[in-house]
C-alpha cells in the first residue's frame, strides 16, 4: 500500500486538497444559502468555489504539486485561475440546470427536494467535473514540468543521508 501511495502521491495529495477544498465550498456555500444569499443559490455556490479556490491555489502549488513548475509564478497563477474559472462555471452548471431547467425548486418540488437536488446537482455532479477537468488542466498547463522544483522533504541522493530518518 505504501508503494502505491507513494507511485501517486501527486493524485493523493491532489485529493487531500480538494477534500479540503469541498469542506470550505460547502461551509461557505451552506452558510451563505441560508443566511444572505436565500434567493440566490448558485451565487452561494460560486462564491464557496471561489474561496475554495483560491485556498486550493497555494496548497496545489506548495504541497500537491511542490516538485512541478515549468512557468513563472504570474504565469502560473494566471493559467491556475483561469482553469479554475473554466471549472467553476462546470461546478454550477449542473446545479443551474437543476434549479433552472429542471425547474427542481420550490413550489415546484418540496424544501427537502430542492435542497437535495442542490446537493446532489452542485456539490456532487458539478464537483466532480470540476475536479476532473482540474486535474486534467492543472498537470497539462499549469504544473506541466516534472521535477521543475526541488522537494525539500525529499533525499534522493543515496550518498546524502536522510534527514528526515535522522
Amino acid at each position: 500500500m505504501r508503494e502505491l501511495l507513494a507511485k501517486h502521491r501527486e493524485l493523493v495529495r491532489f485529493a487531500l486538497v480538494g477534500g479540503t477544498s469541498f469542506v470550505i465550498t460547502l461551509t461557505i456555500t451552506y452558510v451563505l444559502k441560508f443566511t444572505v444569499l436565500r434567493t440566490h443559490p448558485v451565487t452561494a455556490l460560486i462564491v464557496g468555489v471561489l474561496v475554495a479556490t483560491i485556498f486550493s491555489y497555494v496548497a496545489n502549488r506548495e504541497w500537491a504539486f511542490r516538485t512541478r513548475g515549468g512557468r513563472e509564478r504570474a504565469h502560473e497563477a494566471a493559467l491556475f485561475f483561469l482553469i479554475s474559472g473554466v471549472a467553476l462555471g462546470l461546478n454550477a452548471l449542473p446545479q443551474w440546470v437543476s434549479r433552472y431547467v429542471l425547474d427542481l425548486q420550490v413550489p415546484h418540488v418540496s424544501l427537502v427536494g430542492q435542497e437535495s437536488a442542490d446537493f446532489v446537482s452542485g456539490m456532487i455532479i458539478g464537483t466532480l467535473l470540476g475536479t476532473l477537468f482540474r486535474w486534467w488542466a492543472f498537470k497539462k498547463w499549469v504544473f506541466p514540468t516534472e521535477g521543475a522544483r526541488t522537494d525539500p522533504g525529499r533525499n534522493d541522493n543515496p550518498d546524502i543521508p536522510d534527514r528526515k530518518a535522522a
